[in-house]
């Protein structure tokens, strides 16, 4: 079976190990023509992911029908600003195969219009039973080197959903189905603005307590999202929100809480842009759900938090002192 990988970032890479791992036929697209003929030809990715060699069936190229004809499934692991002009530019191509089911890698939401990646990949492909989202507690690093890691799979097609479960399944990574596509997707992207706010803590020096505090609060913060969105509140306690919530604040991988550490040692949002070869996802998400939060009146003070320092230039400590002033209240 052919699996088409679309992005060669870290975690289209890692993706690409997993599916050929599973003994499936995999292609892998990548945008960058010098890049892609690199990986091609080295079987490396030096750039995100040191040390790790793509089997030589493992195709990989620029060449947009190369990899989805004939494919089973397209897993999109491009950042969440750039799914809209890929999926168009292969549509516009002719690439794009009618009810082709598409997976999501993605974990934000688009700058320009707030929509979720599964939303922007429906529009584009046209049908959203066939759109489904993977997210978890998932580092490329390590699913890459097949270290144990398990993941959720959501949509709402549930025999799709079956059979992308057991295909894409390995000894090494384990998928659970879930049929809450909208609190899946959202936990991914929430989960990112909370992980800078841990970031610009540690950058502070301010310690363990006050990480534990931001991040218990956090996933009161995304559940109150989520619920405003019809998302189901059980979703926000599993793998995809606490459990992504973790590994992306605590890790040494983790690309968002190592830029929150960045601004927090007063760097500007420009300057730890250019020192950050990755993708922060959580940059451009943390202005939206600002936005989106106090026009739906859903209480946000963290992410409010850190949009205000990335975009308004409050002073990290200041937005720390804030929060503690909150007016005293319940848990809850």
């Amino acid at each position: 079976m052919k699996l088409a990988i679309l992005g060669s970032g870290g975690f289209g890479t890692a993706m690409a190990l997993v599916a050929a791992n599973a003994g499936h036929q995999v292609a892998m697209w990548g945008h960058d023509a010098q890049n892609t003929a690199a990986i091609a030809r080295t079987r490396r990715n030096p750039r995100y992911l040191e040390d790790v060699e793509l089997p030589p069936s493992v195709l990989v190229t620029t060449d947009f029908g190369a990899v989805l004809d004939d494919a089973f499934a397209a897993l999109v692991a491009v950042p969440t600003q750039h799914v809209r002009a890929v999926l168009q530019a292969m549509a516009a191509a002719g690439a794009l195969r009618a009810a082709l089911p598409m997976v999501s890698l993605a974990k934000g939401l688009e700058q320009s219009t707030g929509m979720r990646p599964s939303e922007v990949i429906a529009e584009v492909a046209g049908d959203p039973e066939q759109v489904f989202v993977l997210s978890g507690p998932s580092h490329a690093e390590e699913v890459a080197r097949a270290m144990p890691t398990t993941v959720v799979l959501a949509g709402h097609d549930p025999a799709m959903l079956q059979r992308l479960q057991t295909e894409l399944s390995t000894a090494a990574f384990r998928i659970y189905r879930n049929a809450d596509i909208v609190g899946v997707e959202l936990c991914g992207a929430l989960k990112n603005v909370m992980a800078l706010a841990a970031g610009i803590a540690d950058g502070l020096g301010c310690g363990d307590n006050t990480k534990a505090a931001i991040l218990s609060r956090g996933i009161v913060e995304m559940t109150r999202y989520g619920r405003a969105h019809g998302a189901d509140e059980r979703t926000f306690q599993g793998l995809a929100g606490v459990g992504d919530l973790a590994v992306t604040a605590f890790s040494r991988h983790g690309r968002n809480r190592a830029f929150g550490e960045r601004i927090g040692r007063g760097e500007t949002m420009q300057q730890a842009l250019a020192a950050s070869p990755k993708v922060a996802e959580g940059v451009w998400t943390a202005r939206v759900v600002a936005e989106r939060a106090q026009a739906l009146g859903v209480d946000m003070p963290i992410a409010d938090a850190v949009c205000r320092v990335l975009y308004f230039g409050l002073p990290p400590h200041q937005a720390v002192r804030a929060l503690m002033e909150r007016d005293p209240k319940a848990e809850g």
